[in-house]
């Protein structure tokens, strides 16, 4: 099997690879949102941070990626398996296609095993597969809307509940949602884009340097895959331990009462809906500054975070045509000023 194309190795989109590496740090921020040209790398760079990513334990057997220290007691999976069974696996990365049909995505009587042998079985879905991993959605403003109800339903509430067939089984369905798609092809659902913590815009670049790197990069990679991914294994190492240091670090971060007051101040201003946004800020903020090894957010982390936590949470205004990205950050220069800075 090829391996993944290296993270460390994408030519610029460094908001979209800096969302992508928070959601690892924390997933509680609530996924990430890319919107952008086709071809900018977007699938690639999901793919690639996800296999660059530390392993997880797993209960061995269990099809639903169970911890080992937190075993799902109504799980039979878990239940079976002698104590101390466990094994490292990849973090997961499941891909959800378009035209993709309910019974797939929660699960379903398991057909074969009620032929054959007369047993009434759950067969899990891929929102099982996804648990503690990452579910990807390509052209995530073309899912049918029942399919996107049923992702708003388990995305609250963290857990995939199936009703049907004299079927009762409920899961632990805790995933990372990152959508991918062409804003020319249609917008998405409010209810859904509210769901994503961060949204990311992303273009092909327009530096020659830049668009001649990324050929050569490809280019290279297609010719050698194993040859390309061993010349950045240092990169990718060094990528690696800084993800896990965050993920460490993140619970004893601090986040002080003058930069949530900011935070409120910035989300008023834009007047932003609800407070997902302050939510998001905060935690986005919190797993930057993991990632920088500081123990404490600073005025700074919320500056640069801000576009992409609240850029698709604002109102339109039909007198303003600077666009949502602009808007954000007019708004950190009147709110935050020299603060962003210091």
């Amino acid at each position: 099997m090829r391996p993944s194309f290296p993270f460390a190795a994408i030519v610029g989109q460094d908001e979209m690879k800096r969302a992508l590496m928070l959601s690892a740090v924390d997933p509680s921020i609530g996924g990430v949102l890319v919107f952008g040209d086709r071809g900018t790398g977007k699938s690639t760079a999901v793919r690639a941070l996800a296999a660059r990513l530390p392993e997880i334990s797993v209960v061995a057997g269990c099809p639903y990626n169970n911890d080992p220290a937190a075993p799902n007691p109504d799980c039979p999976h878990c239940q079976d398996a002698p104590l101390g069974r466990k094994k490292k696996v990849a973090t997961p990365v499941i891909a959800l296609p378009l035209g993709v049909t309910e019974d797939r995505v929660v699960g379903a009587l398991d057909l074969e095993r009620a032929l054959t042998r007369g047993e009434k079985a759950f067969e899990p879905g891929l929102l099982a597969r996804a648990h503690r991993g990452y579910l990807y959605i390509d052209e995530v403003n073309l899912l049918e809307d029942h399919i996107v109800d049923l992702l708003l339903d388990v995305a609250a509430s963290g857990q995939n509940v199936v009703e049907r067939e004299g079927l009762s089984v409920r899961h632990p369905a805790q995933f990372v949602i990152v959508g991918s798609g062409n804003p020319e092809e249609g917008e998405l659902r409010p209810q859904l884009l509210d769901r994503f913590g961060l949204s990311v815009e992303i273009g092909s670049p327009q530096n020659i340097k830049a668009r001649i790197d990324v050929i050569r990069r490809r280019d290279a990679y297609e010719r050698d895959p194993a040859g390309f991914v061993k010349s950045y294994a240092r990169k990718t190492g060094a990528l690696r331990r800084k993800i896990s240091a965050a993920q460490a670090l993140v619970a004893e971060v601090v986040t002080p009462d003058a930069v949530l007051e900011k935070a409120a101040e910035l989300c008023i201003a834009l007047g932003a809906d609800g407070l997902r946004g302050e939510l998001t800020l905060m935690r986005a903020a919190r797993a930057m500054a993991a990632l920088d090894a500081k123990t404490e957010v600073e005025i700074a982390h919320l500056a640069a975070i801000a576009p992409s936590a609240l850029r698709h949470r604002l109102r339109r205004d039909p007198l303003d045509e600077a666009g949502s990205t602009a808007r954000v950050l007019r708004t950190v220069d009147a709110v935050l000023g020299a603060a962003k800075t210091a």
